[in-house]
């Protein structure tokens, strides 16, 4: 799935169980006012309540001065916030969809209209491509932070999940994270390895991780949801926001809310 504000100082150890890479501030008042911009989309900003942006990239220990490449970015909707927030003192690379998928074409497509609608508070953007063929996101080496939001299931899907990984290993410099988000299966039945459903296991996302060469520095739950039982006719997109029955028990989804969606901390080892 392509997918109000609360403040840092509102954290609790409950909601997140990590080792932090990075030493992110305790209240960075830049990623609060990038969240906070009037100028963001506004469908996007609906949605903070339910991704808590400030809070996960806080966790993934992002600072204003790092080189950030973020893979697949969607519609933009952390395009919105990095972009502003790494454009003085950080690097911003975006691994768009690899062409020659039609929709994935028209995703792209949308996403350079936006951002190039708001280029004077974005800032400047670096392009690559990330899928097949297209591996090389970001010069060996270069990256403190690689982000992939909610795409392991259409890497899977698209049988390249385990390069996707290996490249994500490769731009990072020693010592660097690769903060991933995905909607999180049952443990009750085995892992499609295509994830049809859109629905990944935490285990087997780790150990997919952990073959590329990362190790696991930790875990959020601040976009868990109980509610969310996984087992909908059309997958995770029954769910909002894509709400693919349209208004067939559309109430229902609405208050279930957006998937249950683990959040992991990986590290490249140093050594």
């Amino acid at each position: 799935m392509r997918k109000l504000l609360p403040t840092l100082a509102a954290l609790t150890l409950g909601a997140l169980s990590f080792l932090p890479a990075f030493a992110a501030p305790a209240a960075d008042k830049d990623l609060a006012a990038a969240i906070a911009s009037p100028a963001r989309t506004p469908a996007f900003i609906t949605r903070d309540s339910a991704r808590h942006p400030a809070e996960e990239l806080a966790f993934f220990g992002l600072s204003p001065s790092l080189s950030v490449v973020e893979i697949w970015p969607g519609g933009g909707y952390w395009t919105e916030i990095l972009g502003p927030y790494l454009k003085d003192h950080g690097h911003y690379t975006v691994a768009l969809s690899a062409p020659g998928d039609a929709e994935e074409d028209a995703v792209v497509a949308k996403w350079r209209e936006r951002i190039a609608a708001q280029r004077e508070r974005i800032g400047s953007v670096k392009e690559t491509f990330a899928g097949p063929g297209h591996f090389d996101i970001a010069p060996a080496g270069s990256a403190d932070l690689v982000l992939t939001f909610r795409n392991l299931h259409n890497w899977m899907d698209g049988g390249y999940a385990e390069k996707m990984l290996e490249a994500a290993f490769r731009a990072l410099k020693p010592g660097g994270v690769l903060g991933m988000e995905a909607h999180r299966g049952r443990t009750d039945k085995p892992q499609d390895p295509k994830a049809k459903d859109g629905y990944v296991r935490e285990d087997y996302a780790i150990a997919l991780a952990r073959k590329a060469g990362f190790e696991l520095a930790g875990k959020s739950e601040i976009n868990a949801n109980p509610r969310d039982t996984k087992d909908w006719v059309d997958g995770v997109w029954t769910l909002p926001p894509t709400l693919s029955q349209k208004d067939k028990d559309r109430a229902r989804y609405v208050a279930i809310g957006e998937a249950d969606n683990f959040v992991l901390n990986f590290v490249k080892p140093k050594h």
